[in-house]
């Protein structure tokens, strides 16, 4: 199989296991990484699963994943980047939003994503250089360029709670400004939702590296942009991304600056501290 392929085989085999337990919730189990950081048995068997075939095709391949692979960087080498149920609390609550992410990078660079939501079976792929499809049909940004004509979506992190003053304060002038915003939950689906030009823009702090590997490089080969708040192209790691089509990408960065301390816009936390 090519790696295409793979992952995409990959993708629809985890939402096999993942359904086998949303319809017979009493094998759900659920514990803490943190206060409000869940994690379930399927998360488990997800990643398990998404592994095992990835390995068996690319064995010498290095993996980043949420539950139990993780690294810093994938600045050297190839770098298979999971997130076997993207949207875990809305899984546990059986609220019909969770994905499966898996994005390839090598030596720094996406060059691979696959995301499936697995309740609508909606598949989206992006190669290096060869655009966005959702199950096999292109699919590219909006054309919304009048903020006030726009549909955004957000999310709120389970942490960093100490400076939520300034991004409320984001969320807050949005709501006044944008035609609405909406918050379903799960980074990889709000991303896609931008490729396929659903939502017109995106953006979010408190994201991990699986939140966006995959999901990420679709909404670029989507015609989109993606960044870090700061508008640098390292967002894999920084935390803090905005997605959207270029005019809704310009937007939201304003106001991120308006709202937000430049010391914010640049470190990897809500605190200013690096």
């Amino acid at each position: 199989m090519t790696e295409r392929e793979c992952a995409v085989y990959a993708a629809k085999e985890a939402a096999k296991v993942i359904l086998s337990f949303h319809h017979q919730r009493a094998t759900v189990q659920t514990t803490f990484k943190g206060p409000r950081d869940l994690v379930t048995n399927a998360d488990v068997a997800s990643e398990k699963a998404i592994i095992s075939i990835l390995k068996a095709s690319f064995p010498e391949d290095h993996i980043l994943a949420e539950e139990g692979h993780h690294a810093t960087s994938v600045d050297e080498g190839r770098w298979w980047i999971i997130d076997p149920i993207d949207g875990t609390t809305n899984f546990a609550h059986a609220f019909p939003i969770f994905c499966v992410s898996i994005g390839l990078w090598v030596d720094g660079q996406p060059q691979l994503g696959v995301v499936l939501d697995v309740m609508s079976d909606e598949c989206f792929v992006a190669e290096k250089g060869k655009g966005a499809t959702c199950n096999g049909v292109p699919i590219h940004v909006s054309e919304t360029t009048d903020l006030s004509q726009s549909l955004l979506a957000t999310g709120f992190p389970y942490h960093e709670f100490r400076r939520s003053e300034p991004y409320l304060n984001v969320f807050k002038h949005f709501l006044q400004e944008a035609r609405s915003v909406r918050r379903p939950g799960a980074a990889t689906y709000d991303l896609c939702s931008v490729a396929a030009g659903r939502f017109d823009g995106f953006y979010e702090f408190g994201l991990q590296a699986w939140d966006v590997g995959a999901a990420g490089l679709i909404v670029q080969e989507a015609g989109g942009l993606v960044t870090n708040w700061a508008g640098g192209d390292d967002w894999l790691f920084s935390n803090k991304v905005i997605a959207g089509n270029p005019a809704m990408h310009e937007a939201i960065q304003k106001v991120l600056e308006m709202h937000i301390p430049t010391d914010v816009l640049h470190s990897p936390t809500m605190d200013g501290a690096s």
